[in-house]
């Protein structure tokens, strides 16, 4: 599978939508000699092409091979001024940072009483909104100003500068700690999955300890807090303890809910809140809380004052669609739910730029589950084939693992067993090299191997010795992830009692139901 070449300039072009395309060219238009300018001639003609294509805008001969590169990085740069003077753009962030800028130029000139007039406001806005990273700068300034321009409180001024200073430094460095850890757990998730033993659990929980800074829950802001819920709740993952990722899933989107003007501010950091909290009500299959979840989520986003830009629109799709999928794979209604499927694909190609190869390998794997809870194993074979096929791609060991476990059954189920026995080869060398050979997948592949050797009518009788063996596993902390990507038990059901899986899944479904 070749990876298309992104140039970063064309790709930021593309990007822009009709009003921002409108306001750059007023922009530039803004002096006269910028008319005709080259850059802006780049800009025309890079918007024109449906692919980035070098030879095509040399072929203008507005630039020599030599200098169009200085020419994109100066047009890049001009993009960018003009989207930040955008007032779509101009969220509190941009504002607090442009008043420090204000209040910088100020100093120079020597206007020291205004700087600080405008950096005692700046500084009151970057603290009610948790923005304390660039409060504890407009402090820094302060301090600088201060002790340049005499005031009769100089001394009570400098106490309570200083105070503050030491205040805020005291919540950056914590939660600075608390983000590194996030995301160290983050990227160890990433990697390995799941934890696979006990030996796995020690190592992870004393890495999480060890790295965990003292706290007081109580004297915690809200970023502080939420950093906190995030590193719990990745090392719930980690340690497969849903119950957990629940807990800390719920104190990270409620956090929001009790401060809603943060959801405006940070919407991203909401998003994926609540992305968590739906993935860990399905892996605990909480069906009434997951829908209830899900629709709330939905309508949320919907909601004209939640911030719409093209990296929430983006994320929004994967996380709403992600969590569709799982809401079909928990009700068994596989055929209801392959209509998201060309949904999924066509925004995926409108999404191409924004959304990562891991995360559209995760769509391909939910795509391929569809279909293959549909019965049909040929088209859950071609979407299998994407990742598999896929030799630069990075993604969570676990689901390349599962992706061939899949591949084995879907051409077993498909009738196409010519060539399984170099599947199971291939499948097995490749499980054995990742280290994630499992009991489950053992026997799974142990019973495959031995299928060419069993006559047809004994089949149902080595269907029912595995169904026997592999639910003993299904409680085991360890194996039972397992089940979490393939449900290999009603796979078995569906062979031993000859009906589609799809219909098994639903009846378990409706059975839960009524025994709650």
């Amino acid at each position: 599978m070749t990876k298309e070449q992104k140039d970063n300039l064309f790709v930021l072009v593309k990007s822009l939508s009709k009003s921002e395309k409108r306001q750059f060219k007023l922009y530039v238009g803004r002096l006269g000699v910028n008319e005709d300018s080259k850059f802006l001639t780049l800009f025309n003609i890079l918007d024109k092409l449906t692919n980035y294509d070098e030879a095509a805008i040399l072929k203008k001969g507005i630039v020599k091979k030599q200098q169009l590169s200085n020419l994109k990085a100066h047009l890049y740069k001009q993009i960018l001024i003009s989207l930040r003077l955008n007032p779509s753009h101009q969220d509190i962030r941009v504002q607090i940072r442009e008043q420090l800028d204000f209040a910088t130029i100020l100093y120079h000139k020597g206007l020291y009483r205004q700087s600080l007039k405008i950096l005692d406001k700046a500084k009151a806005l970057a603290i009610a909104k948790q923005e304390k990273n660039v409060a504890y700068e407009i402090v820094e300034l302060e301090k600088i100003i201060e002790s340049q321009y005499i005031t009769r409180s100089l001394s009570n001024r400098a106490d309570e500068l200083s105070i503050q200073a030491k205040e805020l430094s005291l919540h950056n460095v914590l939660a600075s700690k608390l983000s590194n850890l996030s995301l160290q757990l983050y990227g160890l998730f990433l990697k390995t999955g799941y934890i696979k033993n006990d030996q796995d659990y020690q190592v992870v929980t004393k890495y999480f300890n060890d790295r965990l800074p003292k706290y007081d829950i109580n004297t915690l802001g809200f970023r502080e807090k939420l950093w906190l819920y995030k590193a719990r709740l990745w090392y719930s993952f980690l340690t497969v303890d849903f119950l957990s990722c629940y807990k800390y899933a719920s104190k990270w989107v409620d956090l929001f809910y009790d401060n809603k003007d943060m959801i405006v501010l940070n919407p991203v950091f909401f998003l994926r809140g609540n992305n968590y909290l739906l993935e860990s009500l399905y892996y605990l299959r909480q069906y009434d809380k997951f829908k209830d979840a899900l629709k709330k989520f939905e309508e949320i986003t919907q909601e004209k004052w939640f911030p719409y830009n093209d990296n929430n629109q983006s994320l929004a799709f994967l996380f709403i669609y992600n969590n569709r999928f799982n809401l079909h794979f928990i009700e068994g209604s596989f055929d209801d739910g392959l209509p998201l499927v060309n949904d999924v694909l066509e925004q995926l190609e409108d999404y191409k730029d924004r959304i990562d190869e891991h995360h559209v390998m995760v769509f391909y794997y939910k795509i391929a589950s569809m279909y293959f809870g549909a019965g049909d194993n040929k088209k859950c074979i071609e979407f299998l084939e994407k990742i598999i096929s896929n030799k630069s791609l990075q993604m969570r060991e676990d689901l390349l693992c599962f992706s061939r476990i899949l591949n084995l059954v879907a051409h077993y189920e498909a009738g196409l067993d010519y060539n399984l026995d170099i599947l199971i080869k291939g499948t097995y060398k490749f499980l054995i090299k990742m280290e994630d050979l499992h009991e489950v997948q053992k026997e799974f592949i142990k019973f495959l191997r031995g299928l060419g050797d069993i006559y047809p009518h004994e089949v149902k009788n080595e269907f029912i010795k595995l169904h026997k063996k592999l639910k003993t596993y299904e409680d085991d902390p360890y194996q039972s992830r397992a089940f979490l990507y393939l449900d290999i038990i009603s796979w078995l059901e569906s062979k031993i009692q000859n009906r589609p899986i799809g219909l098994i899944i639903r009846n378990k479904f409706y059975e839960n139901r009524e025994k709650k």
